[in-house]
Formats: structure tokens, sequence, C-alpha cells
């Protein structure tokens, strides 16, 4: 029994019986390896993709590849480090559709959807993530905290995830930022202070509790509000012990948030928290593609445009529709001439200047090494240890040591108060592991050109 040929008529029938971000989400990337004593193993990319499969859809798939194979199977999931060591329905509401609702003021955009949310190596686990959430609120990862850098995606992705929850059933879904809910707690404050108005703490008290998903954006402003973290906290139990969906966002992750109430950083960590990082160029130029194909004006941008613009906007999704939208303005400005290299240049001469000068020598090596390696600036002067992190670190104290001769002290001072010895310990690796690897040398030698 030819293993692919299997799987792809498996395919082909579960396709047909859910939606399509369900299928492109949780089966597309999956692969057959094994049939054994009645047991299909199956490949999948993440650890997500084993719970939710497990959970959510074993019947569908023991039914769909029954029908394949004439056999009943049992299903086990496996990921590839495994291997080496051995959507929702559309019609899961009923046959009559989504259940009807009343109105209920969400406050979600619905431009936002995962439809067009573009996906790539740096926020696919985000992503994956949030759409479990969509399919199962409450149910699936409680709260979901995302994280990252300012426009990387994350408010696309929690509106998304409203909208979703909003079109396939009759929940009642509250989007809002940190700062207005920490402005209407200050309301109900100064009402009740003047007139001790009870009904203004009751319409608080209802508008945050009396729904089924809260969606909060940059919970980092919530630091210095003392009384609001306290409000924030009963209403954070309040929806957890009633099984509703909190979806929060951040600049940085829990642990990282300064003066934040341990207590409100240990709720965050009980769900699952997933970070965003910067787009890598692939992503960046589909992002870009994107954009000119859902421009109204459907003006031609050629390819050698969009890689200049992909090379030179590197860590902000949103100024790469900014960009565009600079680019179509200064052609339109010079008499509707052809959009070109030179003219794409000259647009965006002052405006890439701007957006990537850096402070001083070391941070600009903190940019360009961040950029390199697609992680964020907060990870490298960060305390993490992971090897994808830990390693573009010493890189990037070795640059400044080695190459740009700044002192020890200051390096470990702009890399988030890093002792000396540390840098110190940092730059002999990196040295050391030059001298055994010629691609890494070469490497880091592209990353000082850019200096």
């Amino acid at each position: 029994m030819n293993l692919d040929n299997v799987w792809k008529s498996f395919l082909e029938k579960i396709k047909d019986k859910i939606n399509e971000i369900a299928y492109e989400t949780w089966f597309s990337d999956t692969k057959l390896i094994s049939l054994d004593n009645n047991v299909a193993q199956v490949l999948v990319p993440y650890h997500i993709h084993k719970k939710n499969l497990k959970e959510n859809y074993s019947d569908i798939i023991a039914e769909t590849f029954l029908e394949v194979t004439g056999t009943n199977f049992n299903f086990e999931y496996v990921l590839e480090d495994e291997v080496d060591n051995t959507q929702l329905t559309l019609n899961d509401f009923g046959e009559i559709g989504v259940p009807t609702r009343e109105h209920f003021e969400s406050n979600l955009d619905n431009r936002y959807t995962f439809s067009n949310y573009i996906i790539g190596k740096s926020n696919k686990f985000a992503a994956t993530s949030a759409l479990a959430v969509a399919e199962h609120p409450g149910k699936m990862y409680n709260p979901l905290f995302i994280y990252g850098p300012s426009g990387l995606g994350k408010t696309h992705l929690m509106h998304a995830i409203g909208n979703y929850i909003v079109e396939n059933s009759n929940k009642k879904v509250l989007y809002i930022t940190c700062d207005n809910f920490v402005s209407d707690f200050v309301e109900i404050c100064r009402k009740n202070n003047n007139n001790n108005n009870l009904d203004a703490t009751k319409a608080f008290k209802n508008k945050y509790r009396d729904i089924d998903v809260l969606i909060i954006d940059d919970i980092h402003n919530l630091v210095g509000a003392v009384s609001a973290q306290q409000e924030f906290f009963n209403t954070f139990n309040e929806l957890y012990n009633h099984e509703k969906q909190i979806i929060i966002s951040s600049d940085r992750s829990p642990d990282d948030i300064k003066r934040l109430e341990e207590r409100l950083k240990t709720r965050f960590n009980w769900g699952l928290q997933v970070d965003i990082l910067p787009p890598d160029f692939d992503l960046r130029m589909n992002i870009i593609n994107a954009k000119i194909d859902s421009h109204e004006l459907k003006i031609n941008f050629p390819e050698d445009v969009k890689e200049y613009i992909a090379s030179n906007c590197t860590s902000d999704v949103r100024k790469l529709e900014g960009t565009l939208t600079r680019v179509v303005a200064y052609a339109t400005m010079m008499n509707g001439s052809d959009i070109t290299l030179d003219l794409a240049v000259e647009a965006l001469k002052d405006y890439f200047v701007k957006t990537i000068v850096a402070k001083n020598n070391i941070d600009q090596v903190i940019q360009l090494v961040s950029s390199h390696y697609n992680i964020s600036v907060n990870d490298i002067k960060s305390k993490k240890r992971l090897s994808k992190i830990a390693v573009p670190r010493q890189i990037a104290m070795y640059i400044c040591r080695v190459y740009l001769n700044e002192n020890l002290v200051k390096i470990g001072t702009e890399f988030g108060g890093k002792n000396h010895t540390t840098v110190m310990h940092s730059v002999a690796k990196i040295k050391s592991m030059i001298e055994k690897d010629d691609a890494l040398n070469k490497e880091i030698q592209k990353i000082v050109d850019k200096i």
C-alpha cells in the first residue's frame, strides 16, 4: 500500500468535509509515515496539532480514513524529532447554520480575518494557536498570550479570532485596548467618589464580565495603574472560573513586563504564550504582494522595487503598507510616472533613513543581528538562554567588542544590564567557534559589512 497515495486520497476527502482555514491549518502539513498493526502514524509539525487532531477531529479522521482504506485504524501523531527517536465544520451549529444572536458591540474590525493574515515561519505557530482558540474558545488555551514588537500583526490576529468566533457562534466577544480598560475603570471610580453611583460599577462589571470572550490589547500599559491591575485581576478570575476565553497581547512576554503584579504574571502563564517575530524576507515579499493585489489602484510594481522595499523595511509589517502607499503617491505626483526602482529609491530615501537609524553603534549592531537571525531586539537583550537567541546575542556582543572596540561595561549595559564577565565569555566563545566554523565567520562578516 502506497502511503503517499493513501494520505493524498484521505486529504482530498477531508478537505471536502471541513472549511478551508481548518484544512490549511491542521491537515495540509501532515504526512502518513506508517501503517502497522492497525495504527496509522501521522507526522505533524507542532504539539498543538497533536492535541487538536486528537481532541477535536478524531471522529471525522477515523470515518474518512475508513472510507479510503476499508479498515479501522487508531491514530498516533508524532513530531519529526520523535520519529527520529523510535475547522470546526462549517455546519457545526446544526443544519440551519450559525444560530441567531442579539446585537452586541464587540469593537471588532471586520477587515482583519484569518483568510487575509499572511503566514510565514515567524508567525505560523501564533496563527495556528490563534485558530485553535477561535475554533474552541475557553477550551483549548486559556489565556492565549500573544507577544512581540509593535507592527508585526498581533492586533490583526486578535481581531481575526474575534471575527471567527462571532461568525461561527452566538458568543459575546469584546475587543478592548488596555488604555480603554483603564479609562473605563478610572471613570467609574470618579463617579462613585462624587455621587456614590453604584450603577456605574454595575455597568462596568456587566461590560467586562457578562461576555464569553475578552480580547485585550497592549496589556503592558497596565503597568503603573495599581488599582486597575486589581480590577483586571478580579475580572480575569471571574471570566477564567466560568471558562470564558481570555486573549491578551503585549510587546513583551509576561515575565519581561516590569512592575506588573506577580499574581497577574502567574495567571498569564496558565495558558499558552506565543511570540511573533519580525518577518523574514520571503514573508515580507508575500505581504507586499498581498497588499498590492488588494490595492484598488492595481498599479504595477516591478519585482526589483518589491525586493528593494522588502530588503529595507524589515521589522514592521505596518510600515510595508505605508511604504507602498508612499511610492504610489510619489508616482502620482510625478505626473503618473511608471513605478521603477529609481523612482522608489527617490520616494523612500528619507523614509528608510528615519526608520532604521540607530541610537548608537551598539544599538545598530543589535538591530542588524536581530534582523539577520529573525529574532526580536527584546529577546537579544533578555536573559533567555534558548540557543536560537543566545548565539545571536553572543555574536552581537562579539561584533561590538572586536569590530567597534566598545568597552565591556558599556556593551553589558546596552544588552539589558549584563555583567562584563558575561560579555567576555560571549566574545571568547564566538572567537572559538569562528576558528572551527568558516561559514559562521562569513555570516558575521556579512553583518559587519552592513555597519
